[in-house]
């Protein structure tokens, strides 16, 4: 698959200044550490200096030297990007032993809540809009004025207060919204609950399109939290991997994604809604449910979960430890190409 990249990877890679890191190397290290659980670049650049497999996956000899860990994150975070993360992704499909199993015409999409590298404390107040230039200028204070000998003057500076960086912090009683605060630690991520019972927490939303035959993960995408990102994220991703296709596909999908609008587009896009039926004003007639395929599609869209599962046990996707959409999503991205990679060898030897 990284065969086939060559191409793309040469683009990435220029021929001035100082040599950087291949590539092809970035990836193979990127997916050892998510199928190996290593929590930071540090600890994966210190098992590479000594573990002899890590060695062999990556490329590097015996006595080659190993990098240091800031240049490794350095070099990933510019070249290890979403689209490049997606077209690893793709290549591996595309194998002449993968393709086989996946399906072309069947797929379910579903979201899962993806914590921020942020604190509840992080979410406060936004700055206040700064005030119109057009106002009358602040009138300045009177340096003639004398003063009485007797008047206490108040001192220059104030004295300096020390404040502890892990303060107890009280929010009860507080009205907090992503319209009026937001995270100084990473200001992409939003306050969301996916259910009424659980709480709230800073997070991103994943995306992912799965194929019903074996269940395996042909798309994914990450987004902010919010009520609409799973119905637009199902229609990006369904266009982006069969754009302009002619066959009646079907997606399956839970009742979250039973909306009168996706349901349209769903079918203006030759694609059959397989959603599950919500209790009252469902969008799913028995157009959809009459017909066997319905009910198919509902058991096979719950093999989703499974990947999901993976990466926040094993991906280390349960809090991200990265900052800014685009990099969670890249990292996102990848992981789920890692899950694929993960359940390759079984289906392989079936």
């Amino acid at each position: 698959a990284l065969a086939g990249l060559n191409a793309d990877f040469a683009a990435l890679y220029s021929d001035e200044g100082r040599p950087s890191i291949a590539p092809e190397r970035l990836i193979r290290a990127s997916l050892l550490q998510i199928l190996f659980s290593v929590r930071s670049e540090r600890q994966l650049v210190e098992q590479m200096d000594y573990n002899l497999m890590f060695r062999w996956f990556v490329g590097l000899g015996i006595d080659d030297p190993v990098w240091v860990a800031t240049v490794f994150t350095k070099n990933r975070d510019r070249l290890l990007t979403t689209e490049m993360s997606r077209k690893v992704m793709a290549a591996i499909l595309a194998h002449p032993e993968v393709e086989p199993l996946l399906s072309d015409d069947h797929f379910s999409v579903d979201g899962t809540l993806i914590k921020a590298w942020a604190s509840m404390k992080s979410f406060q107040p936004k700055a206040p809009p700064e005030e119109d230039d057009l106002g009358d200028p602040p009138t300045p204070p009177d340096n003639d004025t004398p003063t009485k000998p007797d008047q206490p003057q108040p001192p220059e500076t104030p004295p300096m207060q020390s404040k502890s960086r892990n303060t107890e912090v009280d929010f009860k009683g507080e009205k907090r919204s992503n319209a009026t605060h937001a995270s100084i630690s990473d200001p992409d991520a939003r306050l969301y609950k996916k259910s009424p019972g659980a709480g709230a927490m800073l997070c991103f939303m994943g995306h992912t399109l799965m194929e019903n035959k074996n269940g395996l993960i042909v798309q994914a995408d990450l987004t902010h939290a919010d009520g609409f990102g799973e119905r637009k994220a199902a229609l990006d991703m369904i266009h982006r991997h069969s754009p302009g296709s002619t066959r009646q596909l079907t997606l399956g999908a839970d009742k979250g994604y039973d909306s009168a609008e996706f349901v349209a587009d769903l079918r203006k896009a030759c694609v059959t809604p397989h959603v599950a039926q919500k209790a009252r004003h469902s969008a799913i007639d028995g157009r959809t449910t009459r017909h066997p395929g319905y009910a198919v599609s509902q058991k096979r869209r719950k093999k989703i979960e499974e990947p999901f599962g993976w990466a926040k046990t094993v991906g280390g996707m349960a809090q991200t430890v990265h900052r800014s959409i685009e990099k969670v999503r890249a990292r996102f991205t990848m992981t789920m190409a890692a899950s694929n990679l993960a359940r390759l060898p079984g289906l392989l030897a079936a």
